[in-house]
């Protein structure tokens, strides 16, 4: 057995053309979808980000710009740009690149950020819509995550999915969109006890706590959907996930691969989240 490979490129590009067809349909109406991310400092990660992201802006029709700020930018600086962006009726979609310097309080960035604008779902509005069921923006991984499940084909309702990680930008949403399908959910974490017996349980395994290589194919039920958001340099400068990718794959039924995986949906659902931003803003 061989599991099936959940194409994230393919699936992003779908996502991507869907997206260009909605964003021309409101440039017809006159109104430009934008999104404006804000960048401090000089963090290699996040500059790689935020290029994928205007990259991707770029094929969708989307206006992109970019906030950089220096590594000294201080609280009132940022707060400030938050305002300038927040009040700027030609924006539709703002995001704050994470991790900010440690001398600034994302907490309070994150809260000052207009719920509307909102595309990374990080608002305490949006995660407590999540959290009720209400329809509001939503973190762009879990939501990817699910959209790559729905689309490869893999059974949800009365599945049980395990979810490694509860951070707020992935564990807890991730399984807060599985239970709005219908999936017994378990969350695991670093005070876990036998985290293997849990893991082994799983129909659907989401990977999310940064650590390389920590699944491996001892803890995976036959047949599961295994999808890995980890993402870790090595020492020898290779990018793997979370996932033991080779040894899974040949135990699981579907699984991601890292790179080509996760990281490219989590993108093009950024794309979606800005167009409905747009679109609400048109209604």
């Amino acid at each position: 057995m061989s599991a099936v490979i959940i194409d994230g490129k393919d699936i992003a590009k779908q996502i991507r053309i869907a997206v260009k067809r909605r964003v021309n349909a409101l440039k017809e109406r006159g109104i430009n979808p934008a999104l404006h991310v804000i960048l401090v400092g000089e963090d290699p990660g996040s500059g790689i980000y935020v290029r994928n992201k205007q990259r991707d802006c770029e094929k969708c029709g989307i206006i992109s710009t970019v906030a950089r700020m220096p590594e000294t930018a201080t609280q009132e600086e940022l707060e400030r740009e938050i305002a300038r962006a927040n009040a700027d009726p030609h924006i539709h979609g703002l995001l704050i690149q994470s991790p900010l310097p440690p001398h600034l309080d994302e907490a309070r960035a994150l809260a000052l950020v207009d719920s509307k604008k909102d595309v990374d779902g990080f608002h305490i509005e949006n995660a407590g819509a999540l959290l009720l069921g209400i329809e509001a923006p939503a973190a762009g991984t879990p939501r990817g995550c699910i959209e790559m499940l729905k689309r490869s084909g893999v059974p949800l309702v009365g599945a049980h999915a395990v979810v490694i990680g509860r951070s707020n930008i992935v564990g807890k949403p991730m399984a807060l969109m599985l239970l709005k399908e219908h999936c017994t959910v378990t969350i695991c974490h670093s005070r876990t006890r036998d985290i293997k017996s849990l893991v082994r349980q799983a129909d659907i395994v989401v990977a999310a706590m940064r650590k390389p290589r920590f699944v491996t194919a001892d803890m995976i039920k036959p047949g599961a959907a295994v999808i890995d958001v980890g993402i870790n340099r090595l020492d020898d400068n290779k990018v793997v996930g979370d996932v033991d990718f080779e040894s899974v794959k040949a135990v699981a039924g579907w699984i991601t691969p890292v790179p080509g995986g996760v990281g490219p949906v989590t993108v093009a659902m950024l794309m979606r989240a800005t167009l409905e931003a747009a679109e609400k803003y048109a209604r």
